[in-house]
């Protein structure tokens, strides 16, 4: 039987429940929100036979002698594992494992109902990055793929190449990736919409953790202008001496005018302003921006620039939440890239994958645009097959596929 919902007061002073009205968040969740069903009959001892001993064995030892036939036998090809530590989870910070499962169920079902991929949800008991490293290694004969989820940083970043260099299926942090691929593809829209050029464009990054870093990296990969990230002490640059490994690498490949001083500095006549960080953005830098800047202000639920303040100088705004237009959602991109790495038997997902999924997310509403609309929404039947596609082939021309 499921736990009953603790409310915060001390034993003694517990009313019954049914003081309280129904929560309809708490009853959604109750005992969980998926469950593992067969995809073949056992009704009867033929059905029995077949599906476990002793016809399983002769399935058993067809893998042993040809162990490629897994993907063909069992689930494999078709699950990712959906892994965290509890370390950051949404915006609540370090949560621990039991706490993170809610959301690491969410994931799963958003995996299966908009990519039609199964994933099941696996929150662990350590945070060492070599304890992490070692169990996902362990683990990884189940699964098709790994999909890291709320780990915080700088240590997803070294979780997450470690895991690619040990693993020949695919890796995927989707704090960062996911998060990278959709706000690229909302950029190249929004270009498209004013008639610019992403080369012409300088943006500032409010954020040098997981989803900065990445969008920093995806940004210089398909050529914009030039890219500046911020973090608590202000703008990163080559010159700071208190600088972690990810941030001295981060420094190295953005950046290119030298910008130093503060956030507010630097979005000073910047083009773009990416927030994936939080807090809270002064009017007058916003006011200080190019003409036409685009303000993507991503923390949730609390956009670090409003979009009533954005709109007054800004020609595209996008937020992380779904309550106003082009809302920047991971979901546009996870379920396609790993249906499309899984179609193929990708061994990895390379940035050109993550550069093609951009691309086709951008073009499912190109023909459609307008400053309410430089992204499509969660629901839109043509993203995860448009994505998919895109990511399969990709996957072909870059040599990681296996079929």
């Amino acid at each position: 039987m499921a736990a009953e919902i603790v409310n915060p007061r001390s034993d003694t002073e517990q009313p019954s429940q049914d003081a309280f009205p129904i929560d309809p968040v708490f009853a959604l969740h109750r005992g969980g929100k998926m469950e593992v069903a067969s995809t073949v009959p056992v009704h009867n001892a033929d059905d029995l036979s077949l599906a476990y001993t002793p016809g399983v064995a002769e399935v058993c030892t067809a893998i042993a002698n040809k162990p490629e036939l897994v993907h063909d036998y069992t689930w494999k090809s078709q699950v990712v594992a959906v892994v965290t530590d509890g370390t950051a989870v949404l915006g609540l910070g370090d949560i621990g494992p039991e706490a993170s499962l809610p959301v690491m169920e969410g994931k799963a079902i958003l995996f299966k109902q908009f990519g039609g991929v199964d994933a099941v949800p696996i929150a662990l008991a350590c945070t060492e990055v070599d304890e992490i490293v070692e169990t996902v290694v362990r683990l990884a004969p189940s699964f098709g793929g790994v999909n890291l989820e709320d780990i915080s940083a700088p240590r997803c970043f070294e979780i997450e190449e470690r895991l690619k260099e040990r693993l020949d299926i695919p890796v995927f942090h989707d704090d960062q990736h996911g998060t990278a691929v959709v706000t690229l593809a909302a950029l190249r829209n929004a270009c498209l919409l004013t008639g610019r050029q992403l080369g012409s464009l300088r943006a500032v990054i409010s954020g040098a953790g997981a989803a900065g870093v990445a969008i920093a990296r995806i940004l210089v990969e398909a050529g914009i202008g030039d890219v500046a990230v911020s973090d608590r002490k202000g703008v990163v640059h080559a010159g700071r001496d208190d600088l972690n490994p990810v941030k001295r690498d981060l420094a190295s490949f953005t950046n290119s005018t030298g910008l130093t001083g503060s956030l507010e500095d630097a979005m000073a006549g910047a083009d773009v302003f990416i927030g994936v960080s939080g807090g809270t953005v002064a009017e007058k830098a916003v006011a200080a921006m190019a003409e036409g800047a685009f303000v993507f202000a991503m923390a949730n639920p609390t956009p670090e620039i409003h979009p009533d303040v954005a709109h007054k100088y800004a020609a595209v705004v996008a937020t992380g939440r779904s309550d106003f237009p082009n809302q920047i959602n991971n979901v546009l991109a996870f379920p396609g890239i790993f249906a499309g790495a899984l179609q193929v038997r990708a061994s990895a997902i390379t940035e050109g994958m993550k550069l093609a999924a951009a691309e086709a997310l951008a073009a499912v509403v190109a023909d459609e645009l307008s400053p309410a609309c430089v992204i499509p929404s969660p629901f839109d039947p043509r993203v995860a097959p448009a994505v998919t596609a895109a990511v399969a082939a990709a996957a072909r021309a870059e040599g990681v596929a296996r079929i």
